[in-house]
């Protein structure tokens, strides 16, 4: 992780299907410390007229009393999508904080998506099964299965291939989503024993695979690895992995909900990227946009046995069109400028650091330093509620908005967010990055 002396693990966000992504400015509802999961308290070190933001300044309660933690989060959330929807210029624009009229209209043109005037779904036909096999398609797998959520993806897939190879044991990262996101629901729910291959801020080893001591019938790996900035080992890293699970007969599943972005990194196509695994999760809703989904994708006879669990755990919904549609849209229109969100976002990490030196600031980082998707982290030597604070006033003053996601605390006076990088981004030039850092940096030190 970047710097020295800082924690090894950070705040984690959730972004399943049942929780708004922090992209999408909701409030992050807990703080991981040393791998616990605790509730996330108010911001520390607020004024009360801070909280509530310039328009509610002078009218406010008397007194000094704290509000509660609740309130303060979602006043904070409000403020926020505020300020991000008056926005003349920001890095991104994320569906979740638009109306209702916006997120229908990404269906306009929908006609050039699929024939309109084919029967509507009923429990996965028609538009659904035409989906499925343009994902089965683009990852070069024999068969997919669309799914509600990608939490239920993921459960089904490797109880299905618990049931194949015999053993309950899914070796994974410490960080990776399951493990962090969705309240042990693989041990809880699905009959699963996940176990850790390590709690590192980095992609697992092959070493570490192979020397893991004891047995597991599958290794999920997850790509990009979120929590500690979006990370993905090298081609050949991954392949050495892949070969090292191989080696102890254990079948490899992705957690690709973002393995559409990774192209450029690798600098291999999707389908030789999904090729490497037996099974691939994918979703619809983060880098594509789409109104929610996921697929399941793999050998025939897998997704046939997923279709009949996805029937069991209730993902068998009646009709699912209009999500269907956006999936399609974003496969359409986002997924072939994925790359050069990657591309600008390169652009943009190195403009921020450059940007932060030129305004004295005694330590920052931009973690990984050459991104490897189009989403990095930005670490900062100050209180989580101040960065948050003056991101906030630059938007509300200046109509540009340079970190739209919250801040939290990593350490002692350290504080870090996730930097995303989309259509609205590449209008961003180095020059308009730089400007923008260095008037972040004075209303922080201000």
């Amino acid at each position: 992780m970047p710097g020295t002396g800082c924690a090894r693990h950070h705040p984690g966000m959730s972004d399943t299907a049942e929780q708004a992504e922090p992209a999408e400015q909701a409030e992050r509802p807990t703080r991981r410390t040393a791998g616990r999961t605790t509730e996330r308290t108010a911001p520390r070190g607020a004024t009360e007229a801070a909280r509530r933001g310039p328009a509610e300044e002078q009218s406010g309660p008397a007194g000094d009393q704290a509000e509660p933690a609740d309130v303060t989060r979602r006043r904070l959330r409000e403020r926020r999508v505020a300020v991000h929807r008056d926005a003349r210029r920001v890095l991104a624009r994320p569906g979740f904080i638009t109306t209702l009229r916006e997120r229908i209209a990404l269906l306009q043109d929908a006609d050039g998506l699929y024939d309109l005037d084919e029967p509507s779904d009923m429990y996965g036909n028609g538009i659904v099964a035409a989906l499925e096999d343009r994902t089965a398609a683009l990852l070069g797998t024999e068969a997919a299965a669309f799914f509600p959520t990608g939490t239920m993806a993921q459960q089904v897939a490797l109880r299905c291939w618990a049931g194949r190879t015999g053993n309950p044991t899914v070796a994974l990262h410490g960080l990776s989503h399951p493990e962090v996101h969705e309240r042990h629901a693989f041990d809880r729910l699905s009959g699963l024993r996940p176990v850790r291959l390590t709690d590192e801020p980095r992609p697992p080893t092959a070493d570490e695979v192979r020397g893991f001591e004891e047995p597991f019938g599958a290794l999920m790996l997850e790509l990009p690895l979120r929590e500690p900035g979006y990370l993905l080992p090298t081609w050949e890293e991954l392949t050495e992995v892949v070969d090292a699970a191989r080696e102890r007969d254990a079948v490899v599943h992705f957690d690709g909900a973002r393995l559409w972005e990774c192209t450029t990194h690798f600098g291999r196509p999707l389908a030789e990227i999904a090729g490497l695994a037996d099974s691939v999760y994918v979703s619809f809703y983060k880098s594509l946009k789409g109104y929610g989904g996921a697929a399941l994708a793999g050998p025939r006879t897998l997704i046939e046995e997923a279709k009949a669990w996805r029937h069991r755990y209730g993902g068998q919904v009646f009709q699912q069109f209009p999500t269907a549609l956006s999936a399609l849209a974003g496969l359409e229109r986002e997924l072939p400028r994925l790359p050069e969100y990657v591309a600008h976002a390169r652009v943009v990490a190195a403009a921020l650091r450059e940007g932060f030196a030129a305004a004295g600031l005694p330590w920052a980082r931009v973690h990984p330093e050459v991104p490897h998707t189009h989403e990095f982290q930005v670490w900062l030597p100050c209180d989580a509620d101040d960065a948050g604070e003056a991101a906030l006033r630059q938007g509300e003053e200046t109509g540009t908005v340079l970190f739209s996601r919250p801040w939290d605390p990593v350490g002692p006076g350290i504080a870090f967010t996730e930097v995303g990088v989309e259509a609205a981004g590449l209008e961003w030039t180095a020059e308009d990055v730089r400007a923008a850092a260095a008037d972040f940096a004075t209303r922080l030190t201000a």
